[in-house]
């Protein structure tokens, strides 16, 4: 399943953005998978940190065959060594038994969220050991497929509007400026922004200032 968007977000972005018009004819239509089980999508994100995407496959793969169904049941069932087996850190581990236990004790309401605003889904979910602002920011957009997030934690976002808007540097004021333009739209501005920060327009170029190191003097 990919996230879904179609004329109205695209037709919304290129009339309020000329820049942004010209990165969505050169780019077309984006297809990024999403996955809609919020159980499951915490658990990809606490194993993804830090790591490839293709590692990350793998351990999943290992606790699928391992396990079965991953859900709270089953990952309660094994203990956090068990777990480490798969490839991800014992810190990891320790996080997806600590919301494991949450969920089966209903602690945490997976459920609720899906009925709270992006503010408050982002605060419940960075509460949970191992997953911050950003992780929560990526959980709303790839599983929850909620239409405005735009996180300023991202450096790929930020280099995407360095290379679109030809800035040296993305400040706070500077971003909260760009989603002001882009809402209620974000989420797709964020799929092309990612998309131009990952060389799909092989032209546009990164404006950050080089890092000079400065030569010692003997």
């Amino acid at each position: 399943m990919y996230f879904e968007y179609g004329e109205n977000e695209i037709l919304y972005l290129k009339s309020k953005d000329r820049k942004l018009a010209e990165v969505i004819e050169k780019i077309g239509l984006i297809k990024r998978e999403t996955d809609t089980d919020l159980f499951s999508s915490v658990i990809h994100h606490i194993i993804g940190q830090q790591i490839s995407t293709k590692a990350q496959a793998t351990i999943w793969q290992r606790m699928q065959k391992d396990l079965g169904e991953v859900n709270a049941e089953t990952i309660l069932s094994v203990d956090a060594s068990k777990l480490q087996s798969y490839g991800m850190t014992f810190r990891k581990a320790e996080y997806i038994t600590d919301f494991s236990e949450k969920v089966h004790s209903d602690t945490f309401n997976l459920d609720a969220v899906w009925e709270m605003s992006d503010e408050e889904a982002i605060r419940e979910l960075s509460s949970l050991k191992g997953i911050g602002v950003w992780t929560a920011e990526m959980i709303l957009l790839f599983c929850m497929q909620r239409p405005n997030i735009f996180s300023y934690d991202d450096l790929a976002i930020q280099r995407g509007l360095r290379m679109t808007y030809h800035h040296r540097k993305i400040d706070r004021k500077l971003f909260e400026k760009y989603r002001r333009r882009f809402s209620p739209y974000c989420s797709v501005a964020s799929l092309y922004l990612w998309a131009v920060a990952g060389g799909a327009i092989p032209e546009m170029k990164d404006y950050a200032p080089k890092n000079k190191t400065k030569r010692k003097v003997h």
